[in-house]
């Protein structure tokens, strides 16, 4: 394909993209019937759950502490970005990008100051924290855990606990049980974890690629608007912990690593440990799928697998021998979903407005290198980028066609989103400043106009 058609592909994906997030905006106040965020609710309860729709938040042009510092990350992003990506060590580079993205996504986050931004968003009413001080039996919470997802009993959890398997509502004990508890430790652990997937993300791409991509990719994953969402949701903490997974894949498929049966070990463990934080993250067996592809040949695939596949199995022993079956679980929490909000959200609306959240989620400088990514010759070379990237949409399409997600995507696929930010590293380096300065300027302005729910 030449430059050029190139150039006018991605500028009908980005207007594409564009014409979504705007439909999706603009649908809500349109009257269209069950096409709709809502359905057979208060004017209230519309605005206070689709107030911003297809974003959960409220409409509320605001400035805080953090705007002055994200303005000045998102400018030193797009103006040296690209260029301290390709001089920095490779080490020091991964550091600087997580360093970046962690600033990013703390200033982002007090951009709606301190308590209501940062310290306060993981103790609201239906969040983990709040059922931590009724966890005094560990045990016994896990050996009753599937039991209580259904609403309406005495002893049902809390939304987000009751939404999720044992192992987020673990960790927030265990932060408490070491001295780290309240919402301030809480969001600093996510935003840690959460920005990590920024190098997280490169050290896969440099594996799965080569070093030169990974470079280019380094700044878009760093000041991703994903970050919006990072700070503070545990969703930011699921995405870290499945990049990280996914990372230690990649070193053990390429062998680019001293251990790779040590790498492989790691990852059939982080892996496992993060099926048992999000029930939606089963589809990150599609991207451990796309990684596996990028083998030298199927031996060498298979070797990883026969590493990894006992180490997750082993994570899912042990938390059925504690008393917890995933699957009993995962019945469970299909049912609770019916019990709640979800039913007054049509597909009808969701299902193309969630799509709509991830360009919002992403950026329009992803959506440019995402339509980069469906090039057949790469895809027949098993380049591992555009693999990954393919493989990351297959899972959203898949999440979004359960409708077991309708609203709150922009924070609840973020396990596969934050893939999707390093696609703009197939886009031609001349065009980078631009790409980033769009999805900076993208997240700033949707972070100082809705006051996000996360």
């Amino acid at each position: 394909m030449t430059p050029r058609k190139a150039h006018r592909r991605d500028l009908i994906a980005v207007s594409l993209a564009v014409l979504l997030v705007v439909a999706a905006f603009v649908v809500p106040h349109l009257h269209l019937g069950i096409v709709t965020p809502l359905i057979n609710m208060t004017p209230q309860q519309v605005h206070d759950f689709a107030d911003t729709a297809p974003i959960f938040g409220w409409w509320n042009a605001h400035v805080g502490w953090g705007t002055g510092p994200a303005i000045l990350i998102g400018v030193a992003a797009v103006l040296w970005g690209p260029a301290v990506a390709q001089r920095l060590r490779w080490r020091t580079l991964a550091l600087l990008t997580w360093a970046t993205s962690a600033a990013w996504a703390f200033s982002l986050a007090m951009v709606d100051g301190w308590q209501l931004g940062f310290a306060g968003r993981l103790t609201a009413r239906h969040e983990y924290l709040r059922q931590v001080p009724t966890i005094t039996d560990i045990p016994e919470a896990l050996r009753t855990f599937a039991r209580r997802i259904p609403d309406f009993q005495p002893d049902s959890w809390i939304t987000h606990v009751s939404g999720h398997p044992p192992g987020a509502l673990l960790t927030f004990v265990w932060l408490d049980r070491i001295g780290l508890g309240g919402g301030a430790w809480a969001g600093a652990f996510v935003v840690l974890i959460g920005s990590s997937a920024a190098a997280a993300i490169i050290v896969a791409v440099r594996a799965l690629t080569d070093e030169e991509t990974a470079r280019r990719a380094a700044p878009f994953v760093a000041v991703a608007p994903t970050a919006i969402w990072i700070a503070v949701s545990a969703d930011g903490y699921f995405a870290g912990v499945a990049a990280w997974g996914l990372a230690l894949l990649a070193l053990a498929v390429s062998r680019t690593v001293r251990f790779p049966a040590l790498a492989a070990t790691g990852a059939g463990l982080v892996l496992g440990w993060a099926v048992f934080l999000n029930y939606g993250l089963g589809l990150i067996g599609l991207l451990a799928a796309a990684i596996l592809a990028c083998a030298p040949n199927w031996r060498a695939a298979l070797r990883v697998l026969a590493v990894a596949v006992p180490a997750a199995l082993a994570v899912v022993a042990v938390f059925a021998f504690a008393g917890f079956w995933w699957f009993d679980g995962y019945h469970a929490v299909q049912h609770r979903y019916w019990q709640g909000i979800a039913l007054n959200r049509p597909f009808q609306y969701w299902s193309w407005a969630n799509l709509a959240s991830v360009v919002c989620a992403i950026g329009l400088g992803s959506v440019a290198g995402v339509g980069r990514a469906f090039d057949l010759t790469a895809i027949r070379q098993r380049a591992g980028l555009n693999l990954i990237v393919l493989a990351a949409l297959a899972a959203i399409l898949c999440a979004d066609m359960s409708m077991l997600s309708k609203a709150e995507t922009e924070r609840i696929w973020l396990p596969f989103m934050i893939w999707l930010t390093a696609a703009p590293a197939l886009l031609p380096p001349c065009s980078h400043r631009w790409w980033l300065a769009v999805n900076v300027l993208g997240a700033l302005t949707l972070n100082h106009f809705i006051l996000t729910n996360w």
